[in-house]
């Protein structure tokens, strides 16, 4: 797999809050994690539930991925983005550590940090 070819196509998901299109990224057991969900959540539909309201409480946001590195089962990537019209509702650099299973993902952990404006 071309993982920074699959991270491009993920993010480009992610910025157009297109959630079917991100849920086919998803096995159907996936566990995703971020600072809101700590915990995680388990599964499609839990996931489908949380975008949906998530997206619809964040203005427009460009994902712009930076790098990625391979590690076993998965991959890790970085990335930049820009919340609101050329970043006015703020910045963020993200990274993600990704475990596949076959083209699939499996297990996604999310860390953002803040940037200045």
């Amino acid at each position: 797999m071309d993982i920074e070819d699959f991270n491009a196509r993920w993010l480009k998901a992610w910025s157009a809050k297109d959630v079917p299109a991100l849920l086919a990224f998803y096995s159907e057991d996936c566990v995703y994690k971020d600072n809101q969900t700590a915990a995680g959540i388990t599964g499609h539909e839990a996931l489908r539930a949380y975008l949906t309201g998530l997206f619809a409480a964040m203005p427009a946001t460009t994902y712009t991925p930076d790098e990625t590195w391979p590690i076993a089962g998965g991959y890790c990537g970085r990335w930049y983005a820009e919340m609101g019209e050329g970043g006015s509702a703020g910045r963020m650099r993200g990274f993600d550590l990704v475990i596949l299973e076959g083209d699939r993902i499996a297990l996604n952990e999310v860390y953002v940090h803040p940037m200045p404006a």
